[in-house]
């Protein structure tokens, strides 16, 4: 096993990863130490819960001179979330070396910020917008920022930033050191990489290893209406000390927050149409330890960094088997052990074979008491059966039935007005579609693409509530 100290970093940053008691390296921070230390620009292909924040910001700071007053290092982030989750990480290595990260973000006092940038300010963290307006206000100089880096690049094409981060990027030096993580590698991305980055080294980590190795993996089936009530049970037979609930909805979500607190949890919601304030409240109570149960959404819980969570329950399915690995992946960090528990109503068994086929793992049945080695998990039936190749979208057990024709349709509203993946997936829902028969859902920034088996195309224009209409038309 190597060590932080044989990766080349040097005492003060060994001394602040003694403070936080990371003793291992994850397998990204192995690979993109190294590469990192000897000035290489890096293209790292992982998820939150791999350990990329200290893959890219040991070596940041280990490179940035205090005694220099300028901007050495700028990270770029798709959130205001993930902005300040990174901030306190990059503090938390910098402390031996007296850095103190500066971050900025849309929806605090611009004028804060600026002054904080005056008085110095090494690293800097931003959401894209605010780094723009800061420039644009000139209060952020870019010509000495020597090592740039890219978190979540798949989430900034999602959100539309990316000929902002182009122009970013144009005014940063040429000699700079530049790194750009992200979850999934579309087109857009490998080009944007293409373009700013010199001979890149990719490193790369499996959504799996996030799963089978540190995560003990449960299922529970249970009728609809009896879902309520099922939650209460794990959640008195499991007594988590930490642990996220995910819903598909907003409306869900805030629904089960009432019915874990009318039954005397101490729990809080987190969804997109709390205000700014009220998410930032919620999000530092649970990282506080101040309250144990989170509810949220997917797109609410972005970036959610939080080492301790002992539990995670999917409450509704995953819409997909790669939201259930992201989901599941905030649990069982830095060397601990976490559960996952997914509730599953009985036509949405093939979702739960999808997920297994997806992970390369064993799902068990959840009991009071039941428990999982994740090392030695049973390899999954249904991957045996199909030889372990990778199921694609032809593949029975993703699309959750036998094979069948599906046709594409367009949804009016994007993500300027506020629609959601959840939004899309409630409403086809609500025409009595389950989650099986919904595939391939992509909010764009005026209007929202998703795929439906082509005999359901009159039912969900008809029934969905949404204006929706075939692609095409």
């Amino acid at each position: 096993m190597t060590t932080f100290a044989e990766l080349g970093l040097s005492t003060p940053v060994l001394q602040a990863l003694e403070d936080v008691g990371y003793k291992d390296p994850s397998p990204i921070q192995e690979q993109a130490i190294p590469h990192l230390l000897k000035g290489h620009d890096v293209i790292g292909q992982a998820q939150t819960g791999t350990g990329k924040t200290a893959a890219f910001g040991l070596p940041m700071v280990q490179f940035v001179d205090p005694s220099e007053d300028e901007i050495q290092a700028l990270v770029l982030t798709p959130t205001r979330e993930l902005c300040i989750q990174v901030t306190q990480a990059l503090r938390t290595y910098g402390k031996h070396k007296g850095i103190d990260p500066v971050a900025v973000f849309g929806g605090a006092p611009i004028r804060t910020q600026q002054a904080q940038l005056k008085l110095g300010g090494q690293v800097v963290v931003g959401t894209v917008g605010r780094v723009l307006d800061l420039i644009s206000r000139h209060s952020l100089m870019l010509h000495s920022c020597r090592y740039v880096v890219l978190d979540e690049a798949d989430e900034m094409l999602d959100l539309g930033f990316l000929e902002d981060v182009e122009k970013i990027l144009g005014l940063c030096p040429n000699g700079r050191q530049t790194c750009l993580f992200s979850a999934t590698m579309p087109a857009e991305i490998r080009a944007l990489a293409a373009r700013h980055l010199y001979d890149p080294i990719t490193v790369q980590v499996k959504a799996a290893t996030l799963t089978i190795d540190t995560v003990e993996q449960f299922y529970v089936e249970v009728a609809t209406k009896d879902k309520n009530a099922e939650l209460a049970n794990v959640m008195e037979a499991e007594r988590p000390s930490q642990c996220i609930v995910f819903a598909r909805t907003k409306v869900r979500t805030e629904q089960l927050y009432r019915t874990l607190r009318d039954k005397g949890l101490n729990v809080k919601a987190l969804h997109g149409d709390m205000s700014q304030g009220a998410r930032d409240g919620v999000m530092i109570s649970f990282k506080d330890g101040r309250v144990p149960i989170l509810v949220a959404t997917d797109v609410a819980a972005r970036g959610l960094d939080i080492s301790t969570v002992t539990h995670v329950i999917n409450f509704d399915v995953p819409n997909s088997p790669d939201t259930y690995v992201h989901r599941i992946g905030r649990t069982g960090r830095v060397g601990r052990t976490g559960r996952a528990i997914t509730f599953i109503e009985p036509r949405q068994r093939k979702d739960l074979e999808a997920i297994e086929a997806h992970a390369n793992t064993k799902i068990a049945k959840w009991e009071p008491g039941a428990k999982v080695d994740p090392v030695k998990a049973e390899e999954p039936v249904r991957t045996r059966r199909r030889h372990a190749r990778k199921p694609s979208d032809t593949d029975p057990a993703v699309n959750g039935s036998s094979a069948k024709a599906y046709k594409t349709l367009i949804a009016a509203g994007g993500r300027a007005a506020g629609v959601t993946e959840a939004d899309l997936i409630a409403a086809v829902h609500s025409a009595g579609l389950g989650g099986e028969d919904i595939r391939n859902v992509r909010v764009l920034e005026r209007f929202a693409l998703l795929e439906v088996p082509e005999g359901e195309v009159d039912r969900v224009i008809a029934d969905a509530g949404l204006v929706i209409e075939p692609a095409g038309s």
